[in-house]
């Protein structure tokens, strides 16, 4: 029988350098956006306005060099402040997203920078559609942007202490049942760590912003995790049952190889179905996807290798300033 569970010190030395790459990814990201945030906010949580600019070279001309100081001058010629522009993709592009604060007439400002943008195209060898920038652009106001903001912190917050809750009680026959709530909320912090940092990174390379479908990816990880966690932990629980006496780590690393099948095969059919998503889909719902399939692969690591070698851990007393009645007990076996 294989012992998943006698390496667990690498899972965890794992997990902490993928946390760690993703910790310095979010310290990078307080340095480079004027909000000091650890990922790169949409609109829907700081506010403000944001513009979608599409550039086409002209037919049988040679198009110019554009910048994204060009881009800012337009905007704040026409008076917006706060404007930040970055290039939509990798590579020789003419795709912009601009994130501005209008000032008291945006009727007035947004005609002022489509002349400064069709202006700016024609230097440049390049045609802009005045029509289309006039009829797609975003507004959120600070204030909704703040609701939003608290709104998920409340429900992740709330989230979190269910699932402790309902952890607990459902397990509350088992010895130590609040070790159970304990592991899989540790697993859950794991989860949303590392799609912190995976948006983080791509916020710097690619420009992904976090906006409320993040959110929504979030809390999704956050549910299929837990439920992919609890399918070990009631076999455990019927194989504390059966085989009582033996010792607890067995127990443990029988359980996961009678469910680690159904759980792996479970995880690669939701996963056939994001890649292809990812590749077919583009902007928000490319993202949302993109941080969907991190999430996904990082629930099924935490609940196989996480949440279930943390029981085991804490039951021999491995957890420093935690259980240490225990840690004796294992010594004097």
């Amino acid at each position: 029988m294989v012992n998943f569970v006698k390496y667990r010190r690498f899972y965890y030395l794992f997990s902490a350098l993928l946390i760690l790459g993703g910790i310095v990814a979010m310290l990078i990201s307080t340095q480079t956006y004027r909000e000091r945030s650890i990922v790169r906010l949409s609109i829907d949580f700081i506010g403000g306005a944001l513009f979608q600019l599409e550039f086409e070279p002209v037919p049988g001309q040679v198009p110019g060099r554009l910048t994204g100081a060009a881009i800012q001058q337009a905007f704040t010629s026409a008076g917006l402040t706060d404007v930040t522009a970055q290039q939509v993709g990798i590579g020789e592009t003419y795709r912009w997203q601009v994130r501005a604060n209008f000032g008291d007439d945006s009727a007035e400002q947004i005609e002022a920078i489509a002349k400064n943008l069709t202006e700016l195209g024609q230097q440049l060898n390049l045609s802009f559609d005045a029509q289309r920038f006039r009829e797609n652009f975003s507004e959120v106001s600070p204030v909704v942007g703040n609701e939003v903001t608290n709104a998920a912190l409340v429900a992740t917050a709330v989230a979190s202490a269910l699932v402790l809750l309902w952890i607990v009680l459902a397990f509350r026959n088992l010895k130590h049942a609040f070790r159970y709530g304990v592991t899989a909320l540790i697993a859950m912090v794991h989860d949303v760590l590392v799609m912190l940092g995976a948006m983080s990174l791509m916020g710097l390379i690619a420009g992904w912003e976090a906006d409320a479908l993040f959110l929504t990816a979030v809390l999704t990880v956050v549910g299929y995790s837990v439920q992919d966690t609890i399918v070990v932990f009631d076999r455990i629980r019927e194989n504390d049952v059966r085989h009582r006496g033996e010792p607890y780590e067995l127990i443990v690393n029988r359980s996961l190889l009678e469910t680690i099948q159904r759980s792996l095969m479970t995880q690669i059919a939701v996963g056939f179905v994001l890649v292809a998503l990812l590749l077919l889909t583009s902007g928000s719902i490319q993202q949302f996807v993109g941080i969907l399939l991190v999430g996904l692969l990082s629930g099924s690591y935490s609940s196989i290798f996480i949440a279930v070698p943390l029981l085991v851990s804490w039951e021999n007393g491995e957890i420093p300033f935690v259980n240490r009645a225990a840690k004796r007990q294992a010594a004097a076996a």
